[in-house]
């Protein structure tokens, strides 16, 4: 008797989780793009955010346009230690680490890339880091953002920190504003194909910058 060949499930996100730091100092940085992409997520969805001290963040949940409930979290708890505050909701709503989609920045990727993926490491990246030890699993999908590496610095770990910590330029301000709206159209995808195959199209794509129309 032959084994009937199992498909592998689809892997459809239930929490969106876009990583950052609290305070208004951290607003705008290029470090807090997760921030930015829940936000516009929120927007695009009609999910109204709101403090939850539960949860130990920003949560709201909805309907997405494409799929059924969806929830979304900006932890409140500082980058290293997001694990909690995303381990908090995946507790409480008893979600496996596989549901959960992490939105983050990612220097070793340029500006206007995007890379999602099905699972890996934390890549040095602190927030991550937390977020796998909290969740014990490193198998969950994850959605990298770009911000480009900092100019005239190789190995410099003072150049890194300011380069995350800074602001973009007008030029790549609209460049982040394109690429937001493409990580929508990201997710969107991942809730109604699975992640797996959202990826050949979140992968493909880079947003280039415009000519310094401004100059």
């Amino acid at each position: 008797m032959t084994e009937a060949v199992t498909k592998p499930a689809l892997v459809i996100p239930q929490l969106i989780v876009g990583l950052g730091n609290p305070e208004p100092k951290y607003d705008q940085t290029r470090h807090n793009i997760g921030f930015a992409a829940i936000d516009a997520i929120a927007r695009a969805w009609k999910i109204p955010l709101a403090e939850n001290k539960k949860f130990q963040g920003e949560y709201g949940e909805g309907v997405a346009p494409v799929g059924g409930k969806i929830r979304l979290l900006k932890p409140l708890t500082y980058m290293n230690r997001s694990g909690q505050s995303i381990q908090a909701v995946t507790s409480w709503y008893k979600l496996p680490p596989e549901s959960v989609l992490v939105i983050y920045d990612e220097m070793d990727l340029p500006l206007g890339k995007t890379r999602l993926r099905m699972s890996g490491s934390a890549g040095g990246h602190n927030g991550m880091k937390s977020a796998i030890a909290h969740l014990s699993s490193q198998n969950f999908p994850r959605l990298r953002i770009g911000i480009g590496k900092p100019k005239n610095s190789a190995n410099d770990d003072s150049g890194a920190v300011s380069h995350v910590l800074g602001r973009f330029s007008a030029n790549e301000n609209q460049v982040m504003s394109l690429v937001l709206q493409f990580v929508v159209e990201c997710v969107e995808l991942s809730l109604k194909q699975g992640v797996e195959k959202a990826m050949n199209r979140c992968n493909s794509r880079s947003i280039e910058i415009p000519e310094s129309e401004s100059a």
